[in-house]
């Protein structure tokens, strides 16, 4: 579901007379139906960067990244929003949404994206909000409004809305209680239960231990073990 090979990377710095860093080479995944892989490495080794290269944020700069039929590093952009609406999902650590729009048209909002009907959209939207103890009472705010914990399980949701065929989690039980970390693990073991491809960062060991199915460590595809 998931597959790269060969992939490269290098950042340009523009404001530092165009000096050409490299940061990744030869890299080479491959992510199987219902298999969730956690990306391990010491900090700056590559991690985020993969994971924004196959979610499309990130041009790479060789190689070929494929999410279903869709080869992310050579894909025009209405492709990659095709394959974002239907295909990947992606539960970034931060909340991004427009001003003023209500919680539960945020978490429906993926289905809709997808061809959900309003009446679905709403019924996954309010399950989720409601498993992830988010109060009723602010179902129908804004989520800009609400604390760090309240948006970052808004955002939990909303990841998991419709239901993705392949999912991209960037430290999905960070900072959450007890009770809100059980619920998020739950979530992924059903993705992965109905087939979804995961790639995840977990720094939390025991989550890591306890949905995903191997390690990969990304420090391996650092441009100069790869030359």
């Amino acid at each position: 579901m998931i597959e790269l090979s060969d992939v490269s990377k290098s950042f340009v710095l523009h404001n530092q007379g165009d000096a050409v860093i490299p940061v990744m080479a030869g890299a080479a995944l491959s992510v199987a139906p219902g298999e969730c892989v956690a990306l391990v490495g010491n900090s700056g080794a590559g991690k985020s960067t993969l994971m924004r290269m196959i979610y499309g944020n990130y041009l790479a700069g060789g190689g070929a990244i494929r999410v279903g039929d869709v080869d992310v590093a050579r894909a025009e952009p209405r492709e990659i929003l095709r394959m974002r609406r239907e295909v990947l999902g992606y539960v970034s650590q931060f909340l991004r949404v427009v001003p003023r729009v209500p919680a539960l048209d945020v978490v429906a909002e993926p289905v809709l994206a997808a061809g959900g009907s309003h009446a679905e959209a709403e019924a996954r939207a309010r399950d989720l909000l409601a498993r992830l103890n988010v109060p009723e009472r602010l179902w129908t705010l804004s989520p800009t409004t609400f604390s760090g914990g309240e948006q970052q399980r808004v955002n939990i949701a909303r990841g998991f809305a419709h239901l993705f065929p392949a999912m991209l989690l960037d430290e999905p039980t960070a900072s959450l209680d007890a009770t809100n970390r059980a619920v998020v693990l739950a979530l992924i073991a059903e993705a992965k239960a109905r087939g979804a491809a995961i790639v995840g960062i977990f720094h939390d060991a025991e989550a890591r231990a306890q949905v995903c199915d191997r390690e990969v460590d990304v420090s391996g595809f650092a441009p100069e073990r790869a030359a």
